[in-house]
Parts: structure tokens; C-alpha cells; sequence
């Protein structure tokens, strides 16, 4: 099976390139903030425990969190996060919740009722399909999975807040699209909408200085 092809450098510079030819607001913001750095993370269960800890919170708020999980699992992995309870768990930040996610995560790949090597080689679709069926991970967590770990090019989590914003700035819209009408805006953008998506970020915490 032909491999997927994985944003670096080079195809984020070729995916901009290509978005501001098709959308002029792109090339504008672009003009104006500049290209996005690329944001990666290496794929496992360490991306996808990232993914947990950032749900519904600020960026400063789960990097305090990551930050205390990592020194008290250390050295992080499956088996030293089932290594704590629940209490030790929120004692790092977690909620009672997410506590009960990363327990259940470590488990699913301690016992190997997730391959998570083998998504590398699945479809974009498929991998989402595959990560939602796991305790605490919804289809935002499965989607930033897919486009920081794996580095799917058209990867696009449109249930993020600040892509919604990013796009009401980029488009100059009157109200903050959803989920629904920011798909439809990013059908545009295939088959870069990562790229976009990093784009959309960059301009949001651009243009909020």
C-alpha cells in the first residue's frame, strides 16, 4: 500500500502557495501575517493523550497539565499512566473525566485493542472511524490526531473554536460560523485544508495581539 503523503516543509509552503492561488483572503493573510509554522507531534499514544488533556481548555491551562502528567508518569507511556489512580491523576490537573479517558487510552493500546502504528497506512476517514470508538476521544481529538501526528494534508478539525474564529476573520463574516458552516467553507480549501487549518491558527493568535 502506497504510502500517505505527510506535510513537512516543503508541501506546507507548496499547500499555501496553492490555497492563496485559490482564495484570495489567503493570499491576503498571508501578505499580512505571514505563513504558519508547522505544527507537528510524533504519532502514538503520547499525540493522542495531548489531544485528551486539550480538550475544552486553553492552550496555557493544558500545557501547566501536560506538564505535571509528564513528571508524574515519568517516563510516559501506557503503563505508567495506569500506574496512577484517579486521584493521583487529578491531583495533576485532570478532571474526574479525562481522568477515566487516559486510563481507558493507556489501556486500549496496553492490550492492543488499538494499532496504533497501523493507522499510519489507513485512509483519513478510517482513522477518525477507528480513534472515536476509544473512550474520550471524539471526532476534534480524532481529526487533530490525524492532521499533527499522522500529517494529513487535508485534515480539518472543524469543531475547533478558533478555527471558527480564524475563518470569521479570514472571510470578514458578520457571526462565527459552526462546525456545519465551517465545512463548507473549508470545501474550498481540498486538498489542503491542514494547511489552511494552520493557517486559520496562526491568523486567529495573529490577529489577537
Amino acid at each position: 500500500m502506497a504510502p500517505h503523503p505527510v506535510l513537512d516543509n516543503d508541501l506546507l509552503a507548496e499547500a499555501l502557495e496553492a490555497l492563496a492561488a485559490l482564495d484570495a483572503d489567503v493570499g491576503r493573510v498571508l501578505a499580512e501575517a505571514g505563513p504558519p509554522a508547522l505544527r507537528r507531534r510524533d504519532a502514538g499514544f503520547e499525540a493522542l493523550l495531548g489531544a485528551i488533556v486539550s480538550q475544552q481548555v486553553s492552550k496555557a491551562a493544558a500545557a501547566t497539565v501536560w506538564g505535571r502528567l509528564v513528571s508524574a508518569a515519568d517516563p510516559l507511556s501506557p503503563q505508567t499512566v495506569l500506574a496512577l489512580d484517579a486521584d493521583a491523576l487529578r491531583a495533576v490537573g485532570l478532571s474526574r473525566q479525562k481522568a477515566s479517558y487516559a486510563h481507558s487510552l493507556a489501556e486500549a493500546v496496553s492490550n492492543g485493542a488499538i494499532d496504533l502504528d497501523g493507522l499510519a497506512l489507513r485512509a483519513d476517514e478510517d482513522v477518525v472511524e477507528e480513534l472515536v470508538r476509544l473512550k474520550g476521544i471524539g471526532r476534534w481529538s480524532a481529526e487533530i490526531y490525524l492532521l499533527f501526528a499522522l500529517g494529513r494534508p487535508d485534515a480539518f478539525p472543524a469543531d475547533d473554536l478558533a478555527l471558527m474564529v480564524g475563518a470569521q476573520r479570514l472571510k470578514g463574516l458578520d457571526d462565527r460560523p459552526n462546525r456545519k458552516a465551517l465545512t463548507e467553507i473549508a470545501e474550498a480549501w481540498r486538498p489542503w485544508r491542514g494547511p489552511a487549518a494552520m493557517l486559520l491558527w496562526h491568523y486567529y493568535s495573529w490577529t489577537g495581539r
